[in-house]
């Protein structure tokens, strides 16, 4: 996994550690079992990687539950 998240240094990466714990940043170091997220208001975020059960590059065009404006206006 180490191996693995090197090769993602750069990226934007949603991290899953189990439960509810879930975690989106930009990939900045892996060392020493570490992986080293920032996110958007620059904060940095350390993760133990033997704790990650699942990785996937972070989609920008991510959708949110919520009302769409004007539907209902459209009937």
């Amino acid at each position: 996994m180490q191996e693995f998240l090197s090769r993602m240094i750069g990226r934007k990466v949603d991290i899953f550690c189990g439960g509810a714990s879930s975690l989106r940043g930009e990939i900045i170091k892996v060392e020493g079992g570490v992986l080293h997220l920032k996110d958007d208001e620059q904060t940095m975020c350390f993760v133990a990687i033997e704790k990650i059960a699942v990785v996937w590059e972070a989609r920008e065009d991510e959708k949110r539950a919520g009302f769409v404006s004007g539907a209902l206006n459209n009937r």
